[in-house]
């Protein structure tokens, strides 16, 4: 019998242990597509609900085909399950909504895109970033002193590999994949976690960094990004690179940041055979010379050359020099810097009020551009990866239609400050931290990101049943969900701490299936 019709059977007969047994006894490289595909259906067939392992190996066998299977039905299903199982709404909706393409009226389908609409527009977790940030801490206090031990006995550096593991398995449990170091500055120890280069990482670093135990910081230093290093070497093969062997040239862009053009001599034999590779070296040698934090402030970007320049160069080691001269202060650390990286921006407004919600605006502040961009060209990634250690991305959103008068502005921006001010007294700093806001023609915009979502509504909703607005809805950072009312004039809630528990309970589906499901408009 054809294998693939034998897998077909086993299933049939509700034995998809015997199709995992089967297809992994045959080497991976002799597989075909279609038998990856059936291994994965097997693998989600025999997971349980909370398991990881067995949906993260259906997305390492199904990612590898998607050009192959571009436009089926079942491929599409099935690592749209894959995604849906982990937790990873976003992606899931996109692989069933192509399902749903490759198979128009599929009832199941239909049902996870709404499930999935649903989850999206008020993201709930099975832990949330400040509950799994208290669990990261509390397992990195239970190892930190086995660290320290390790990094002082450890003088021929035999255990690196081990010393990596230990800290990246209690690191995880809050941060599923972000970038560190270990070391001893000699009075005290340091963990410095990196954002790799993106700034929409040292948000969830810096918050996580903050909450450290006074019991860890009696120890350890807690840095984010990674530290200027003077006189620092690279080791690429047999290569070794310093920053004084890379030829520079800056251009000073409009809004305070320089454009690199980068040539070392030493790794062009590399460039023609490793591009990723050679800019990978020049990235962690701008890094290790004005630090982390400042490549990702003043760095807009570099291009790497093969012959250098007919103009005259500066060496990278003088790019700190360069950037001083420019009024620019180098950041040693991802929190001093967050704390000053707002951004005001203007935009052309769109007149028609049953719009989308956001397009109205005209001017606003933001510190992470990216989620902004994304959610103008309806894209999701940035919220999506979010997503993935349990932070939500969103904004509060409510009518100007009641501001009047010569004062206008003024109490607007008042009203939003005082929104803000209401969130972070009752529902803690610990649950949020917020990005800026915006006015438009119709409604007013608070951005943030949610560390405990449950808590910073709550909070926000209170605010609002005080106030004399007419409506008010939360919505996440994406264009194809809807809204969450918060104060709805249309429908009155009930007195949901009275008769259904709280309205952004993880468990209440039944109020979750009453809000929108499709994109918000303005009433």
């Amino acid at each position: 019998m054809d294998l693939l019709k034998q897998c077909q059977q086993w299933f049939e007969q509700d034995e998809a242990q015997k199709v995992i047994d089967t297809l992994e006894a045959i080497p991976a490289e002799e597989r075909t597509p279609e038998l990856d595909s059936e291994l994965a259906k097997a693998y989600i067939a025999v997971a349980h609900i909370g398991e990881r392992e067995p949906f993260e190996k259906a997305l390492e066998l199904l990612a590898p085909h998607e050009e192959h299977f571009a436009e089926d039905h079942c491929w599409n299903y099935r690592i749209a399950s894959a995604y849906y199982f982990l937790d990873e709404e976003g992606p899931a909706l996109r692989y069933f909504e192509k399902a749903l393409k490759a198979r128009p009226g599929d009832k199941d389908t239909q049902e996870y895109i709404d499930d999935c609409r649903r989850r999206l527009s008020l993201p709930r977790f099975e832990k949330n970033f400040r509950e799994r940030t208290q669990e990261g801490w509390a397992a990195f206090s239970q190892i930190e002193a086995e660290l320290r031990q390790i990094i002082d006995t450890d003088e021929t550096h035999q255990r690196g590999e081990e010393l990596v593991e230990k800290c990246g398995n209690a690191l995880k449990t809050a941060l599923r994949d972000t970038s560190f170091e270990l070391g001893f500055n000699g009075e005290k120890y340091e963990l410095i976690l990196s954002p790799e280069g993106l700034r929409s990482r040292l948000f969830p670093l810096v918050y996580f960094q903050k909450q450290a135990p006074e019991s860890v910081l009696e120890h350890w230093n807690i840095w984010v990004g990674r530290q200027p290093c003077e006189g620092f070497e690279l080791r690429a093969g047999e290569i070794e690179v310093r920053a004084d062997d890379v030829q520079m040239w800056a251009e000073e862009t409009e809004d305070h940041q320089v454009s690199l053009v980068l040539y070392c001599e030493k790794l062009t034999p590399i460039l023609k055979e490793d591009t990723d590779k050679v800019w990978w070296a020049l990235s962690m040698l701008v890094d290790q010379t004005i630090g982390e934090v400042s490549a990702i402030a003043f760095v807009a970007g570099f291009d790497v050359y093969a012959q250098p320049k007919d103009e005259p160069a500066k060496l990278l080691s003088e790019l700190p020099e360069l950037l001083q001269s420019m009024g620019l202060s180098l950041w040693r650390d991802g929190s001093d810097y967050l704390e000053n990286s707002y951004l005001a921006y203007e935009l052309e407004p769109v007149e028609d009020p049953e719009a989308d919600w956001r397009l109205d605006v005209y001017t606003g502040s933001c510190r992470l551009p990216v989620l902004i961009n994304d959610y103008l060209t309806a894209r999701s990634d940035m919220v999506d990866e979010y997503h993935k250690d349990g932070i939500a991305a969103g904004f509060l959103l409510y009518p100007l239609s009641g501001f009047t008068g010569e004062e206008r502005v003024k109490a607007i921006l008042d009203f939003r400050d005082n929104l803000r001010d209401a969130i972070l007294r009752d529902a803690g700093e610990e649950a949020v931290t917020f990005l800026g806001g915006a006015t438009g023609l119709y409604c007013g915009y608070l951005d943030f990101i949610a560390w405990d979502l449950p808590a910073v509504l709550t909070a926000a909703q209170a605010f609002f049943e005080g106030s004399d607005l007419p409506y008010a809805h939360f919505h996440a950072f994406r264009r194809d969900v809807g809204g969450v009312p918060l104060l709805d004039e249309k429908e009155p809630e009930p007195d949901i701490h009275e008769e259904t528990g709280s309205l952004l309970s993880a468990e209440d589906i039944a109020m979750l299936e009453s809000f929108d499901e499709g994109t918000s408009g303005y009433f």
